[in-house]
């Protein structure tokens, strides 16, 4: 039988390494893979694609993404593109004077390194938007930025007491006056009052971010949220319907979010969700439960505490969401019932607490095909990085962030001290250890470009900084090894078995770069651009070039 579709000429990226020169693909699914006696199956109605050299490999797989709170932002008050606070500032003011007509300015994703301290004041807001209600959580979306009306609307002042699950940034003066940041739990006193996205918007916005990240050639995710949270709108209907009317045409895993306020009582819910969300390429059979925050705003949960501006001791070791006493109950539960957990852990008591979990699972229920992982991974106690290994736990990681910028060297850096410092993002040491590498961006947190985490991943420097030193450079890893946690890697935590590799049989999920990284110095990974992307044998994506 002839071949449907036919690339050769260049290299092809298999287990193997990159001997193979031609790819057949016939039915949605790879029927050969290898050099010149793959050409046999050309026949007259068979699509060739000349890769002159380029490399083609497994589509990318994105373990970590939010693409509908994404894809809402680059269509309201996106900030992704500020560097200083004048710049926000001017670009909030932009959107504000161009819509009058919006009754809140919403959007996100500035800076904390553009604010003295990390905490931008409602008073720059007001001088802008005096008279509309603002709400712009940062890029991590682990704070919101918000204006005196905002503030005002929702009834927050200075006496009112900060949430078990969040802090209000206070007036420096001492006043307990709101400064203007509301961080995690705190977020929810005014994103609760925001608008909505309509159902027609988040469907729009889904398949916009899904047009942009089959750009960078990604064909298949696992969404980190499909819930409700922090006034963040679920994408769960907007998923159904694009599965429904085959214009989901990515292979995507949703996030069932843990409600850290319910308790185990929330399971029989979750599991009548796991049967109505699956459908076509998208299903729900994971479970995300956020243990801590971030390192940044001082809510990343650590073994000891934080340290202050002069290296002391303080009494904060940040927060933890679920009851680490009662979490290997729920994850138990949930492991039982065939739940993947996907657990949000950055500091190193949010990851030990969440290995703990999966311990007690596997003691329990003995090894089960859930495949659990742990994203972010900031900081790491040496002593847990065997463990991943041992209980089968992937580390699903976010590599941009493990690079010398702002934010590391000013807001997180000082007030881990150097010690813990030096325990941040440990991918070389998870490797060696025989850990699982899956990875993604948490997009909108950061770029969603694998090329541009791959180039991290391998360099430990951003991909704009080649005069930086190199971040904890014995935990850089190779390219193959990049290459693989962003496609087998991330296609096992998917539980998407048919894809990730270049092998007869699998599905035809495919990208073809527009060069072969593996012939240029590290340092020029992040110039790899995408030519083409395919999903089951579909052209999804096409460069103009191409």
């Amino acid at each position: 039988m002839y071949a449907d579709l036919l690339f050769t000429g260049g290299p092809v990226l298999t287990p193997e390494g990159r001997t193979a020169t031609a790819v057949a693909v016939s039915g949605g699914r790879i029927t050969a893979v290898g050099r010149d006696q793959v050409l046999d199956l050309r026949g007259p109605r068979t699509e060739v694609v000349d890769l002159a050299g380029r490399l083609l490999l497994p589509g990318f797989q994105d373990a970590h993404v939010h693409p509908v709170p994404a894809g809402l932002e680059l269509t309201q008050c996106d900030l992704t593109g500020t560097r200083t606070a004048a710049e926000t500032v001017a670009a909030v003011r932009a959107y504000a004077d161009a819509h009058p007509e919006r009754a809140w300015i919403t959007g996100g994703g500035w800076s904390m390194e553009a604010f003295e301290g990390g905490t931008p004041t409602k008073e720059l807001l007001d001088a802008v938007v005096p008279d509309r209600p603002v709400y712009l959580p940062n890029r991590d979306h682990h704070g919101a930025w918000v204006n005196s009306r905002a503030l005002e609307l929702a009834g927050v002042t200075r006496d009112t007491p900060d949430p078990a699950d969040g802090r209000i940034e206070r007036d420096a003066s001492g006043s307990g006056e709101p400064s203007g940041t509301l961080q995690e739990g705190a977020m929810q006193l005014v994103g609760r009052l925001a608008p909505a996205a309509t159902p027609a918007d988040r469907l729009a916005a889904l398949l916009h971010a899904q047009r942009h990240l089959h750009a960078l050639g990604i064909t298949a995710w696992q969404d980190a949220l499909v819930g409700d949270f922090l006034g963040m709108d679920d994408p769960a209907e907007a998923y159904l319907t694009a599965a429904r009317d085959g214009s989901l045409t990515a292979r995507v895993v949703g996030a069932l979010w843990w409600d850290r306020e319910r308790g185990a009582e929330q399971i029989p819910e979750l599991v009548e969700r796991r049967a109505a969300l699956s459908h076509g390429r998208f299903r729900a059979g994971t479970v995300k439960l956020m243990l801590d925050g971030v390192a940044e705003t001082g809510t990343a949960a650590l073994l000891d505490p934080y340290l202050d501006r002069c290296g002391c001791a303080t009494a904060n070791r940040g927060t933890s969401f679920i009851d680490p006493g009662q979490l290997p109950k729920y994850v138990t539960e949930l492991d039982e019932l065939g739940f993947q957990c996907h657990f949000h852990a950055l500091g190193d008591r949010a990851v030990r607490d969440a290995l703990d979990a999966i311990e007690a699972a596997r003691t329990a229920n003995g090894h089960r095909d859930t495949r659990p992982h742990l994203a972010h991974l900031q900081v790491v106690h040496p002593d847990d990085v065997p463990r991943f290994a041992q209980l089968g736990a992937t580390a699903n990681i976010q590599p941009l962030w493990a690079a010398h910028e702002p934010q590391m060297d000013e807001l997180t850096i000082p007030f881990l001290g150097p010690e813990r410092a030096a325990w941040q993002y440990p991918f070389g040491a998870l490797l060696r250890s025989g850990a699982r590498l899956a990875a993604g961006s948490d997009w909108p947190v950061s770029s969603p470009d694998p090329l541009e985490g791959i180039h991290v991943a391998v360099n430990r420097r951003a991909p704009d900084a080649d005069g930086a030193p190199v971040f904890l450079p014995t935990e850089r890893i190779g390219l193959t090894e990049a290459l693989t946690a962003y496609t087998a890697g991330s296609a096992y935590v998917n539980h998407l078995d048919d894809t990730g590799e270049v092998r007869a049989g699998a599905l035809a999920d495919l990208v073809v770069l527009d060069r072969d990284p593996f012939d240029a110095p590290p340092a020029e990974i992040a110039k790899t651009r995408v030519a083409l992307t395919y999903v089951g044998g579909a052209r999804v994506y096409a460069a103009q070039e191409a």
